[in-house]
């Protein structure tokens, strides 16, 4: 078996029960205030639900040193995280097949202190599938979005006006297999809205499939006819991003060690291949599965971790044409990059290794895309997920 169908395997045995209404408000972090060119990042993990396994840490943009200011329970496998717009609300999966002794996985939303950045639990909900690994809102922060991968499903949560999580509105069951050991049924990896706000994407690692989505009336998820884009099979399509100037999309590739680069049509909501491109070095034998994909902020290079070879891939971008090109792999300290980050000035590169339980970072060269070690190491039980925001409590406190 693969290291990956070890690790699903293994969350398969966790259940989510019952989580505590309060998440240690206390604030940890040392120091007085930064300025306003510091950052938040919020890391998610696969920490014992018996200990914090949410972590706040500020980030400082110019050395890529981690302060860390606070930690909270997030219950059972917080593996994903999104923070609303206004940072209030913070939203995690629960990342387990059981909830409420029922087939499903847990969704929990939280309240962020805008003294501490600490964390308070509003309410939870069944996510509508098991193992989701995946959330994000839509723009008006009305509805939170699920990607459930063990049963292949994709659901919509309406949100109160106090970000409390309520039932699904809507469930989509994705169907069919590919031709990988890890294809046997569908497996929905990411759900993310567009650019605009428009049309909603469905990436299905078992499927090798891109699903397009309408967000209806009453928060109903209704599939377009066709999907939006086919990978090759047994590339198992994993994460879909999206470039933040030009209308193009990268989609990477798991099972395959591949990243696709995509033109988006805004208006037809469709995606059309431009390039598919290796992540590993020529010669790389070993076992590999690819896991994340971020563009820098500048639109000007394209990153890729690599499980396995245990690596960041970069690609400088042709912004006009939306082809790639290799710049480096940059070897890292530890294992697993399941998870990594820009800074939202795009100086500072994070990278979470989950098997090593440490987070690294980079400075990234805005012009040649290379990538230097800060090192900075700071240890987390199993980070998976890393969210950067800016410093919101800057002065507070």
């Amino acid at each position: 078996m693969s290291q990956l169908f070890s690790r699903r395997r293994f969350l398969y045995t966790l259940s989510l029960g019952a989580a505590g209404t309060a998440l240690l408000p206390a604030c940890l972090r040392a120091g007085s205030a930064t300025d306003a060119s510091s950052y938040l990042v919020y890391v998610g993990s696969y920490g014992p639900a018996e200990q914090d396994n949410i972590w706040l840490y500020r980030l400082n943009p110019r050395t890529g040193a981690l302060t860390r200011v606070v930690g909270a329970r997030g219950g059972a496998a917080p593996s994903f995280l999104t923070v609303d717009a206004r940072h209030r609300r913070l939203y995690a999966v629960n990342e387990v097949d059981n909830y409420q002794n029922a087939p499903n996985g847990g969704v929990s939303a939280f309240a962020i202190d805008a003294t501490t950045g600490g964390l308070t639990l509003l309410n939870q909900q069944a996510s509508g599938g098991t193992i989701p690994c995946y959330i994000s809102l839509d723009k008006a922060g009305q509805h939170a979005f699920v990607a459930n991968y063990g049963n292949g499903t994709v659901a919509a949560l309406p949100l109160t006006a106090e970000g409390q999580l309520q039932p699904a509105s809507s469930v989509d069951q994705h169907t069919g297999k590919g031709p990988h050991k890890n294809q046997g049924n569908a497996r929905a990896h990411c759900i993310l809205p567009d650019p605009a706000g428009k049309f909603f994407f469905a990436v299905d690692l078992g499927t090798d499939t891109v699903y397009g989505y309408t967000l209806e009336s009453g928060g109903r998820l209704v599939r377009r006819a066709a999907p939006a884009f086919r990978a090759k099979p047994g590339a198992g399509p994993r994460i879909l991003t999206f470039h933040p100037s030009r209308p193009l999309a990268f989609l990477i590739n798991e099972l395959d060690s591949t990243l696709t680069s995509l033109a988006y049509d805004a208006r037809q909501g469709t995606l059309r291949e431009i390039q598919t491109v290796p992540c590993l070095p020529a010669g790389f034998t070993g076992w590999n599965a690819c896991a994340d994909v971020h563009v820098s902020p500048n639109g000007r290079f394209v990153v890729g971790s690599n499980r396995g070879h245990d690596s960041l891939v970069v690609f400088a971008l042709e912004e006009a044409t939306g082809r790639l090109t290799l710049t480096e792999h940059v070897q890292l300290p530890g294992k697993t990059p399941r998870s990594f980050a820009f800074d939202p000035s795009g100086r500072v590169v994070l990278v979470a290794h989950q098997q090593s339980n440490t987070i690294v970072t980079y400075l990234a060269d805005a012009r040649t895309g290379r990538l230097t070690p800060t090192g900075t190491s700071v240890e987390v039980a199993a980070p998976v997920c890393l969210q950067v925001y800016p410093d919101f409590l800057a002065g507070r406190g």
